[in-house]
């Protein structure tokens, strides 16, 4: 008897502990706007690996940074769209907290790309970017779905195969586009997996008080 009840005490401590942690999980992100910037990433590959493209790593570098710019453009414009969109009352920059998590990582990324473009290896940058944005990923460890973690997990295996690889060629735009097209698009689904999730709740939480 003393054994079902602990059993049943056990069951409700993890079913508490999973709702905290459900509660904690930040929801600004769209998965709209990140499968936009996946496609983004495989649209520019296939621009830059045209016959029309120069075939210089200066030309390529211009082309990512476009890719970039308009990927953080969407995916920042969609999180301060969702953050103004939230009541004056509820609404808090400690909700912003989880975007800024990213910063460090992204930080070093730039450094890091500077330093290997004033010295010339560009064919090093791939690899850092994947590699350094699957760290961004692992700063979201306790504020998103841990589906995301497991393609912040794709992102540094690419980015450590890209370093390794004798084979990279930054003219070659292919493996970037494929890796970020593929892992953009992933992290979107769970993105709006988590945001269904959440319209779900918002609708339960108005019925319960409509029904009090």
């Amino acid at each position: 008897m003393i054994a079902h009840h602990i059993h049943d005490a056990l069951v409700q401590v993890r079913r508490l502990k999973a709702l905290i942690l459900e509660k904690r999980l930040f929801r600004g992100y769209s998965g709209i706007a990140r499968m936009a910037g996946g496609l983004m990433a495989l649209i520019g590959a296939a621009i830059m690996a045209s016959r029309n493209f120069p075939a210089t790593p200066d030309a390529h570098l211009l082309g990512w940074t476009a890719v970039l710019a308009g990927a953080l453009i969407i995916n920042y414009g969609a999180l301060l769209r969702w953050f103004s969109a939230k009541p004056a009352s509820r609404r808090s920059l400690r909700d912003l907290v989880p975007a800024f998590d990213a910063l460090p990582a992204l930080a070093v990324g730039a450094g890091l790309s500077l330093a290997l473009i004033m010295h010339g290896e560009y064919d090093l940058l791939f690899g850092t970017w994947m590699c350094l944005y699957g760290l961004v990923h692992m700063s979201y460890r306790n504020s998103l779905p841990f589906a995301n973690y497991l393609v912040g997990i794709f992102y540094l295996a690419c980015g450590m195969i890209m370093l390794v690889w004798s084979g990279v060629s930054f003219t070659n735009p292919y493996p970037m586009g494929l890796v970020f097209g593929a892992g953009e698009l992933a992290g979107g689904f769970v993105l709006c997996r988590l945001n269904k999730e959440t319209v779900l709740e918002q609708e339960e939480e108005t019925e319960h008080e409509n029904n009090d």
